[in-house]
């Protein structure tokens, strides 16, 4: 019988905390498959002991995989390739789903599964809240679709409102028919970081219905020194930050992306990742940083001038790239000041 449901996780030197994340998917219930994957650890096997111990005690459900290291982006790729279940989500190890939650998110799901052996169409993306959890500092900041997404019935986009510049879907958010994942032939980058971004945009021109549950679903971990949305640590690794925004250009044709609605989304999100490069370049500031600025600009021109022109006027990348160090500063400011309100990293 088919899981309703893959979560794959990826696991890197994770043996710590890994077992939070994976209790919390059991607790879910429902019929589920876990793959763990882990992804070349170097805790002389404790990541891939406890991966072992979790397929032992669970047989048929959770399925442990070690393979060599190639990032993030390789576990989720090994992950979806072995998924077997109607619906795929990443889950990272550091991370946890709420209880009651996925509860209610289950059962729309075996819904899905019924009208599957029902030879019915089933939802494309079911899309939850996601609760950025700054456990160290014991506060939490809950990011909702309400007012955004339709509630309590399947849509299309030509049904969605506006996104604010807070409220992007991300990998946290979204769970995926696995069929879809796998027909488009997603793979993600791999030796690279900030690859979720790949998984929650190239997908969405694939995407024709969705399903919105305005319940706090996904519980993503901030506060570890080495995690990668660190700033320190998304300085040190720009040149990873760089590539994963010139796939997303060099994946999707945005202009000629249909419906409107869609396309001005997929525009807002690129306009996005093209302001965290010139954040964090101009942070840095030095010539060689100056002038990988300038050449992500010119790789967009280079792909589509049009989308150049609406994203390099957008109000984000006007304010973070004023020339001048007057400009640089003020542009900076406006980034830091972003990251107090909403709480991202």
């Amino acid at each position: 019988m088919q899981p309703t449901i893959t979560y794959g996780i990826p696991c890197y030197n994770s043996a710590e905390y890994m077992d939070k994340c994976v209790q919390s998917l059991l607790d879910a219930g429902g019929s589920l498959e876990v793959i763990l994957v882990d992804d070349g650890s170097t805790d002389d096997g404790r990541t891939w002991d406890r991966c072992q111990k979790w397929e032992e005690s669970y047989p048929g459900v959770i399925k442990a995989i070690h393979k060599e290291n190639g990032g993030h982006g390789s576990a989720v790729n090994c992950a979806l390739e072995n998924a077997t279940g109607l619906y795929f989500k990443v889950v990272d190890s550091d991370d946890w789903l709420d209880k009651d939650s996925m509860q209610k998110v289950m059962e729309y799901l075996q819904g899905q599964a019924e009208a599957v052996d029902g030879n019915q169409d089933v939802t494309d993306m079911v899309i939850a809240n996601y609760v950025y959890e700054k456990v160290l500092e014991n506060k939490r900041t809950v990011m909702d679709y309400v007012g955004i997404l339709p509630e309590g019935r399947e849509f299309g986009w030509e049904d969605v409102g506006t996104f604010g510049k807070s409220h992007y879907l991300l990998m946290h958010s979204v769970i995926y028919r696995t069929a879809l994942l796998k027909d488009m032939g997603l793979k993600l980058p791999e030796h690279c970081f900030y690859v979720d971004n790949v998984f929650v945009y190239v997908p969405l021109p694939h995407v024709k219905t969705m399903y919105y549950l305005d319940v706090d679903m996904y519980r993503y971990f901030i506060g570890r020194e080495d995690q990668s949305v660190n700033e320190a640590t998304m300085m040190k690794r720009i040149d990873q930050q760089l590539r994963v925004t010139k796939t997303m250009i060099d994946a999707v044709d945005v202009m000629e992306v249909t419906p409107r609605k869609l396309r001005k989304y997929m525009e807002s999100y690129l306009s996005m990742m093209m302001c965290i490069c010139s954040v964090f370049l101009r942070m840095k500031n030095t010539e060689e940083d100056n002038e990988k600025l300038a050449d992500v600009w010119d790789y967009l021109h280079d792909a589509s001038s049009p989308l150049y022109r609406r994203i390099r006027t957008n109000v984000l990348n006007v304010g973070t790239n004023m020339p001048t160090e007057l400009g640089r500063r003020a542009g900076l400011s406006g980034y830091h000041l972003a990251q107090r309100i909403f709480k991202f990293n």
